[in-house]
């Protein structure tokens, strides 16, 4: 049982030291020249990545910053109208060759959206028409057959909450700011001074 916790802790430390460093920096610089400028964040996936998504859009939300979740799937019945000119989509997605995925970034080309496509490779479909990529490596998703999302959306996860944080950090996000956000539960009871028992 432990061999398993320890063979993803090696993928996911193989996945994060294969972050290009100079393209991380410029990503959060965008997220936060997007903002500065009136625009929002957009996270957009599918299946196991949608959660994801949410997670790091939520994120954002309880820090005051104005983000929103793009389905992949529904983006082209009438989802694309959340997408404004000084926005920023990161576009997740495992291989990129999913048609949804390779639709919505050709869509988002004609909109002239400023678009980053986040992948585990960096010879797919969509990689060919999204011009700007975040590529990370995955030596495997974990399980008997390396297809169940497990490995991906978990780097994915880590990924996106460190860059939510470093967003908030840069833009000098007071703790005072999150507590105006976030005044239910034990997190509420914690910043008001009252303590849940």
């Amino acid at each position: 049982m432990i061999g398993y916790y320890k063979d993803v802790l090696d993928t996911i430390k193989d996945s994060l030291e294969s972050i290009d460093e100079k393209l991380y920096e410029q990503l959060i610089e965008e997220c936060i020249e997007t903002l500065n400028n009136g625009g929002k964040i957009i996270a957009s996936g599918l299946g196991k990545n949608v959660p994801i998504c949410e997670k790091f859009v939520g994120t954002l939300n309880s820090l005051g910053i104005d983000a929103r979740f793009l389905h992949t799937n529904t983006a082209v019945h009438g989802d694309l109208g959340m997408v404004g000119k000084k926005d920023i989509v990161l576009l997740l997605t495992k291989g990129g060759n999913t048609n949804e995925t390779v639709d919505l970034g050709m869509h988002l080309n004609e909109r002239g959206t400023n678009t980053w496509l986040m992948s585990f490779y960096g010879d797919g479909k969509a990689s060919k028409i999204i011009e700007k990529k975040f590529i990370m490596h995955l030596i495997n998703e974990g399980d008997e057959w390396d297809i169940v999302p497990n490995n991906s959306t978990t780097v994915y996860l880590i990924v996106l909450q460190g860059i939510a944080i470093e967003i908030g950090k840069r833009m000098n996000i007071s703790l005072d700011d999150f507590r105006v956000n976030h005044p239910g539960g034990g997190i509420g009871a914690r910043l008001s001074g009252k303590e849940l028992l």
